[in-house]
């Protein structure tokens, strides 16, 4: 068997988030009144729009997906598990900004936005980085994003940090 070839991976520093976040804010076409932030990739760059926004309404999502199972394929095609999600009290009527950090396969941020859909809220996802190589469903993109990558992103706070520590080394 083959080792599986390593992925490109590209560290991103705190002045790089800046300007990813400066390029997004333009780029709504709406004014939202609520803000999904993922955890817990999505908490620093939705914490930066919110403020950049002026959002106060700001929910957090906290999905999980099985990772142990008997081929790649079962593994893809598991049910989430919500851990956290906001009352659908606070989402419905709602146009609501989702925001994670990178769209790779896409299937934590489309399981969000489905279920904030199914609650009566009108959600659009946004991401610093979309990773169309690694990209789940099909043409469907984030309906935001600030840069293309196939790259495995590395964020200034994710440097010297628990399993990212482990995985560098």
């Amino acid at each position: 068997m083959q080792p599986k070839p390593q992925r490109r991976r590209e560290m991103i520093t705190w002045e790089e988030v800046g300007r990813l976040i400066d390029h997004l804010v333009p780029q709504f076409k709406r004014e939202f009144t609520a803000m999904v932030i993922i955890t817990r990739g999505g908490i620093i760059p939705g914490g930066l729009l919110a403020d950049a926004m002026d959002i106060t309404h700001v929910l957090t999502a906290a999905v999980d997906f099985p990772a142990q199972f008997e081929s790649r394929k079962s593994t893809l095609m598991a049910w989430p598990e919500f851990i956290q999600f906001p009352a659908e009290d606070k989402l419905r009527g709602r146009p609501t900004l989702i925001v994670d950090d990178v769209w790779g396969g896409g299937r934590t941020i489309t399981a969000v936005k489905n279920r904030v859909s199914a609650a009566g809220g009108f959600p659009e996802t946004c991401v610093l980085h979309f990773n169309p190589y690694r990209n789940l469903f099909g043409s469907v993109r984030p309906d935001y994003y600030a840069a293309v990558t196939d790259a495995f992103i590395i964020y200034p706070w994710e440097v010297d940090r628990g399993l990212d520590q482990v995985l560098l080394g």
